[in-house]
């Protein structure tokens, strides 16, 4: 009988931007998220008085946060990741001092964490950043932003040290390269040499936090954390091979620069081929020696590259314009199911960097419907996460070392991509639809049951094949 290691992790993930609500409560400021109510890859709107999102309440995380916790620790985690609000503890980012109501709503949640034995997982941007700094400074383009950055991050962790001792930077960093909003604060229309300068400064910012942590919580870890987008050729022709060795670096090279410390030869050339010219100083050479303690990343789905240009255009629309692999079935919302693809995406991660792995996030949106009994029969959903936690155990049979799995979503939550609560994702119900109506009621879907069984087993109830 296999079993997952004695020491292994077990929980889920969520967004303080997805799960709370209470967008402007107790002196939180505007964020990207706030402005963008359609999503990561949405429009930004302006917000006026009397207006509103389905995020601006979301399943109402923060005042909820005790019922669900017990929820969570019902089901047997020792672990949550969370983020925190970097608008809740700096409302425009630039402030000198703090906002102390939100430092305090951190310290409840916390402590709540604490006394159901869950270890917290903490990020500290998730898709989103103070809106003034985007308005005032023009977001990560602007170097400033650096500093800003590191004195929240620098606030946080003094005030946390003795409750987080795992710790991550930004979240699913490469996605920048898609959703330049989201990730840095750019406009659509921003150039490759803008967007990279943007990112750039955010490595450096990574940097300088990893640095600030290892300094202020001795005892504590910090990573980074990856989209973990693994594609395939589409087929065996050595042109293909190739672009799938390069579609695969452009997410693999903001890995190499945070656990080695400077950009790879191979980005050189990618900026040397594309006319990109980016300032980096000595500092920042210096700055980005700060290697993180461990890999952390997101893992969906895979997809396919090929050289062939026609089909590439055939591709665009799809997430990250991935080409479909033939072998493969896709969920309601198009993304490609491959539990294997997981096992294969932690052999070389850890072959690339022999660094811990810790999977952040891996989960199955669909439109749940309880039954007439009021429960959802998601065995869909068991299917799934049975299938990639198979793949997870046998990897740490190849000898990668993983250190936990935070499944996404272990609560229904207003979805990144399109803001949709529709799109679900938990373990746990929540009476919440995409107009706003419900009673926010909280239930166990089947699949809660399993997922405790899992824990309590340390996966030996999972099913091969």
């Amino acid at each position: 009988m296999k079993t997952f290691p004695d020491t292994f992790l077990w929980g889920g993930a969520i967004a303080a931007n997805q799960v709370e609500g209470a967008y402007l409560a107790d002196g939180k400021g505007l964020s990207t998220s706030d402005v963008m109510p359609q999503g990561v890859f949405g429009p930004v709107v302006e917000r006026v008085a009397g207006d509103h999102s389905i995020k601006d309440v979301a399943i109402d995380f923060y005042h909820r946060y005790p019922e669900d916790i017990t929820l969570f620790a019902e089901m047997g985690f020792t672990c949550l990741r969370v983020s925190i609000a970097w608008t809740r503890i700096f409302p425009h980012g630039d402030e000198q001092t703090p906002n102390e109501a939100g430092l305090a709503f951190y310290d409840r949640l916390f402590d709540e964490l604490a006394a159901h034995h869950i270890t917290p997982m903490v990020t500290l941007s998730h898709y989103e950043m103070p809106w003034g700094l985007v308005q005032q400074y023009g977001g990560w383009g602007n170097r400033e932003v650096i500093g800003f950055f590191e004195r929240y991050a620098r606030t946080v962790f003094t005030r946390y040290q003795h409750k987080v001792k795992l710790w991550l930077t930004f979240n699913e960093i490469n996605m920048s390269l898609h959703a330049p909003m989201t990730g840095v604060g750019l406009p659509e229309t921003a150039s490759p040499t803008e967007v990279y300068q943007a990112i750039h400064h955010q490595l450096v910012a990574s940097a300088l936090a990893v640095k600030a942590c290892h300094a202020l919580i001795p005892d504590a870890k910090i990573g980074n954390m990856l989209l973990g987008g693994l594609m395939y050729p589409l087929s065996c022709k050595p042109e293909d091979v190739l672009a799938a060795l390069q579609e695969n670096r452009a997410w693999q090279f903001f890995g190499d620069v945070q656990c080695r410390g400077a950009y790879p030869g191979y980005m050189l050339r990618f900026f040397r081929d594309n006319g990109i010219e980016l300032t980096i100083t000595d500092s920042d050479r210096e700055a980005l020696n700060a290697s993180i303690d461990f890999v952390s990343f997101s893992y969906y789905m895979t997809g396919c590259v090929t050289a062939d240009e026609a089909l590439n255009q055939q591709a665009r629309g799809n997430i990250l314009n991935m080409v479909p692999n033939p072998h493969l079935a896709s969920s309601e919302w198009g993304w490609q199911i491959d539990p294997v693809g997981l096992r294969t995406l932690l052999n070389v991660l850890w072959d690339r960097y022999q660094k811990p792995l810790f999977i952040v996030e891996n989960g199955l949106g669909a439109k749940d419907e309880p039954d007439a009994d009021g429960v959802v029969q998601d065995d869909y959903r068991i299917r799934y996460l049975n299938d990639h936690l198979v793949q997870v155990r046998e990897a740490i049979d190849d000898g990668v070392e993983v250190m936990g799995y935070t499944s996404w979503g272990p609560i229904d939550l207003v979805s990144a991509s399109k803001a949709e609560l529709a799109k679900r994702y938990g373990f746990i119900y929540v009476d919440r639809d995409d107009s706003g109506k419900g009673s926010l009621a909280r239930s166990r879907k089947k699949s809660f049951y399993w997922y405790q069984d899992v824990i309590a087993t340390r996966g030996a109830v999972l099913k091969d094949g």
